[in-house]
């Protein structure tokens, strides 16, 4: 196992990466999806989980049901911009843990917004004694309302740190 940690320089190892597996803009494939539908998180309280994100951060809730698949639970959807949305259910009945960080679970999800909304959303996450975790002015972690870990972004989609991705 190849050791990590702030003192290892990697720089060779990515560069391998590069060269074997990112193929030039003009020789990639288009991607075989239209884009992201949704992505599901779990809640364990879903009038808790609507105020955080559609009165806090101002992803409004746009659609709410109950979930195919788990009679009694609630599917309910915020629009994060682009078309895309954040999802929720709650599994009445079914006894899950707390949020836990595991290889292959969630690490974060990094939502875009307008340095002018990250101002005043991180703002708003302050007077609500939610205190995000500022990385170079325009990144801000923060626990959502079951510990999920979130980011809001002052950079455009496509753009990684001055970095275009893609």
């Amino acid at each position: 196992m190849t050791p990590h940690g702030s003192d290892i320089d990697r720089t060779e190892q990515w560069a391998d990466w590069k060269a074997r597996f990112l193929r030039p803009r003009g020789e990639r494939p288009a991607s075989s999806a239209r884009g992201l539908h949704h992505f599901a998180l779990l809640s364990s309280d879903v009038e808790r989980t609507i105020t955080f994100y559609q009165d806090l951060l101002e992803f409004p809730l746009v659609e709410l049901f109950e979930n195919r698949d788990y009679r009694g639970s609630t599917h309910f959807f915020f629009d994060i911009g682009h078309g895309n949305y954040l999802a929720y259910f709650d599994f009445p009945g079914l006894e899950l843990g707390d949020y836990k960080e595991v290889l292959g679970g969630l690490h974060h999800i990094a939502i875009s917004v307008t340095p002018e909304q990250w101002d005043r959303l991180v703002a708003k996450l302050r007077a609500a004694g939610v205190e995000p975790h500022i990385v170079n002015g325009d990144s801000a972690y923060f626990p959502g309302p079951d510990g999920e870990r979130l980011e809001l972004l002052s950079y455009q989609l496509s753009d990684m740190y001055g970095t275009v991705v893609g």
